[in-house]
């Protein structure tokens, strides 16, 4: 084992830890939460050193630098979670691409993701992002926006919605994050029987208020300098 391999193993162990004692906190099953290793800015072989202690999630936020990576670490079974802002014009390099778009945040970008995956022959899982604290800054769409737009989603074949995706501001304190992570939790339950479908995964905590996010429903927490470190600057 490498010194890096070692290092990023017993950062891993520790915030699966710190998540599993979260979830058993709240009588949930540490098992139902996925972590997924935010690997932006880092090389890629911090995820190959990663990968060895068996971590198989891993999410970047810019097309043209992830499709290096996926090309550089093709021979590692690895499952790719995109969770950064996609425009359009773009969604024909991750249609197909990835186990799990986390950022559909418009009905634009949901059916040029559906032509690309269909062109291909795959179906493509997302989730839709929404803007809980209305932040204009922010990518998401409006709450009361949501129903239809999902609706309307659900007729594109080559797209399977399986959840909601949400990022609070940005706060000092953790907890301040929790109502917007309890309103997540509460619009996927009230849109599961009004749109008839399943909507199991809830992405929602970073590596600054993951323990609130699990404690209110997360089932994939988006996790990067506690486990990488601070991200190397990038020019």
């Amino acid at each position: 084992m490498t010194d890096l391999e070692k290092e990023l193993a017993e950062r891993m162990a520790r915030v699966k830890e710190e998540v599993a004692e979260a979830a058993r906190g709240c009588g949930r099953n540490p098992e139902d939460v996925t972590i997924v290793a935010v690997s932006k800015i880092h090389p890629a072989a911090s995820i190959r050193a990663l990968h060895a202690s068996g971590q198989l999630d891993f999410g970047e936020n810019y097309v043209q630098e992830a499709q290096a990576k996926q090309e550089t670490l093709a021979d590692l079974e690895l499952r790719w979670h995109f969770i950064g802002g996609l425009q359009s014009n773009k969604a024909k390099f991750v249609a197909g691409k990835f186990a799990l778009v986390h950022s559909v945040d418009s009905l634009k970008l949901a059916k040029m993701l559906h032509k690309k995956a269909s062109e291909r022959g795959k179906v493509q899982d997302i989730l839709v992002q929404v803007n809980i604290a209305e932040e204009e800054q922010k990518s998401g769409i409006h709450e009361n926006n949501l129903f239809e737009m999902m609706d309307e989603v659900i007729g594109l074949d080559a797209l399977r919605i399986v959840g909601l995706m949400t990022m609070p501001p940005f706060f000092d304190e953790p907890e301040r994050a929790r109502p917007v992570f309890a309103r997540l939790r509460e619009l996927r339950d009230k849109l599961e029987p009004k749109l008839n479908m399943k909507l199991p995964h809830l992405s929602m905590g970073m590596t600054g208020d993951f323990v609130p996010a699990v404690e209110e429903g997360a089932t994939l927490v988006r996790i990067g300098t506690k486990i990488f470190g601070p991200r190397p600057y990038k020019k």
